[in-house]
């Protein structure tokens, strides 16, 4: 089924996080950490804010709402350092490390730290490389470039 547009959209998607509690809170933090973000407006209750220019709204809806694996966020990063900074941040006071690149942070958000020559390397042509690649991810907690370069070969 094909979907045409005669103008573009006047309608966006915005992510709706449902919290446990603690919404102000978790809106603030993610706004410490990532580049291009703001609050719009928050309470004890509710959050309406950017992240690295995503609005998202987020709303305490108490302790039956969890977060889970099958919706995170990606975020895409270019080099160690920015592996390192996103992953230190997210883990901070009482996050908790999974593996291939995964965490929880302390809020219940699950977030998934990727460089982008992850995605690269395990998707080469060369299926042998891909593979070593997708081995030495699957070892990984926090993804380590040089160790999947070298891997890959």
């Amino acid at each position: 089924m094909k979907i045409e547009f005669v103008s573009a959209p006047s309608h966006s998607i915005t992510p709706f996080l449902m919290f446990n509690a603690n919404t102000e809170e978790a809106a603030k933090f993610y706004v410490s950490i990532f580049k291009k973000s703001k609050i719009i407006k928050a309470s004890p209750m509710q959050a309406d804010f950017i992240l690295n220019g995503q609005k998202f709204f987020a709303y305490n809806g108490g302790p039956e709402f969890q977060f889970s694996w099958g919706v995170s966020f990606m975020i895409s990063v270019e080099t160690q350092k920015e592996v390192d900074y996103y992953w230190n941040a997210l883990l901070a006071d009482g996050g908790k490390e999974a593996m291939c690149g995964w965490l929880q942070d302390k809020y219940g958000m699950w977030w998934q730290v990727t460089p982008k020559i992850l995605l690269q390397l395990i998707s080469n042509k060369d299926r042998s490389k891909a593979e070593r690649a997708t081995q030495a991810m699957l070892n990984m907690r926090k993804i380590d470039i040089a160790a999947l370069k070298a891997a890959a070969g």
